[in-house]
């Protein structure tokens, strides 16, 4: 009985310890009005703290604080802003948001008879919000997370992960900082909508956390429950 009690708790839990902690690094890049097409052009840094809650062996629940830099240049475009404007922006981002993540294989280094593996790769979606101080006008809006990433736990307690993300804003102000560059602000005068002249912005990030909380096996007996 206590045996089936442990089993039953490994089978609904499913993770040794509940929780992650750790630091993130990597590179980020804009897309917008003076970047449409390349996800990768302009890479700046970009780094954060990363917090998980390990619901099981496939389902977690992240919560991560970033910062990047981004920059972008209508110098070399094909496509000719009004007026022939020439204009540039750099600015800092801050990010806070969560995101839920779906792995593809169950994720551990232990319970091998349950079919664990110690790499996954995952999905992940989620809600953030971002900040972006600039010289005359702040950014501030919502973001919407999207990506994908792979994880490996190097050893116990020990993860290694790389992660690739967009976030979809709900603006077009995040390549405005001052009145040098307000024509990035929908150049061309053609109307918005959630999908439509929207800001973007990308980052591709290495990790390291490290797990703690460990959870308690309780198992039912005659004498009630042993922890």
């Amino acid at each position: 009985m206590i045996l089936a009690g442990c089993l039953s708790f490994v089978l609904i839990h499913a993770q040794e310890y509940m929780y992650e902690i750790g630091g993130m690094g990597g590179v980020a890049s804009y897309m917008g009005d003076v970047n449409k097409t390349a996800p990768f052009k302009g890479l700046n840094p970009a780094g954060g703290v990363v917090f998980r809650y390990n619901a099981n062996f496939r389902i977690a629940l992240k919560a991560d604080l970033a910062w990047a830099k981004i920059s972008g240049s209508t110098e070399g475009l094909e496509n000719v802003f009004p007026e022939r404007a020439q204009a540039s922006f750099e600015r800092n981002v801050f990010e806070m948001g969560g995101q839920f993540e779906f792995n593809f294989f169950p994720y551990s280094d232990k319970y091998a008879y349950l079919n664990t593996k110690r790499f996954s790769p995952y999905l992940l979606v989620g809600l953030g919000a971002t900040v972006a101080p600039g010289n005359a006008s702040t950014f501030a809006g919502l973001n919407l997370p999207v990506g994908i990433g792979v994880k490996y736990k190097l050893k116990n307690r020990l993860n290694l992960g790389c992660e690739l993300s967009v976030r979809k804003l709900f603006g077009d102000g995040l390549d405005v900082t001052d009145e040098s560059n307000r024509i990035l602000n929908n150049p061309y005068g053609i109307s918005g909508s959630v999908m439509k002249n929207r800001d973007w912005y990308s980052t591709l990030t290495f990790s390291v956390t490290w797990d703690f909380g460990l959870r308690n096996c309780q198992c039912n007996s005659k004498d009630g429950l042993l922890f």
